[in-house]
């Protein structure tokens, strides 16, 4: 992600995925208040265009793996043990938590990129507990 790719005034994020193809975001108010401080506080000084970097010299921008072996470093300190440990737990926590949000899995699809709702499906982790608590009764059905 470079300094050109957000739209301050109109608060929307370009990004960039597979095949080169793009698309603008809604750039929400806490996102971008993290992007400032992390800019204004925490980002090493560098000629570079790229938003976020290493934080060990030479400063330079993160690779994919980098973020992979950020995501796995966080929960093995924080104690979690998930399925999954990589950068794609980033992209199934997003589509999870926009399904309990009320979001459709076209919605959840369009800003994670994906051309089929199946793949979207596939993302979005259907949180069972939560059914249960709406689930009403088959009609006509005898009680468990």
């Amino acid at each position: 992600m470079r300094l050109d790719d957000i739209d301050w005034r109109e608060a929307t994020l370009c990004v960039r995925g597979k095949g080169r193809g793009e698309i603008r975001l809604p750039l929400p108010q806490e996102a971008g208040d993290a992007i400032i401080d992390y800019l204004r506080d925490a980002r090493p000084p560098a000629d570079s265009d790229c938003i976020f970097l290493r934080t060990i010299a030479p400063f330079r921008p993160l690779a994919g793996a980098s973020v992979s072996g950020i995501v796995s470093l966080a929960l093995t300190r924080a104690g979690i043990d998930a399925p999954s440990r990589g950068a794609n737990l980033l992209r199934h926590s997003a589509a999870t938590s926009m399904l309990r949000a009320g979001a459709t899995l076209d919605t959840i699809g369009a800003v994670l990129r994906h051309r089929s709702v199946d793949t979207t499906a596939h993302y979005a982790k259907v949180d069972v507990d939560m059914l249960l608590e709406v689930v009403q009764p088959w009609p006509g059905s005898v009680a468990c």
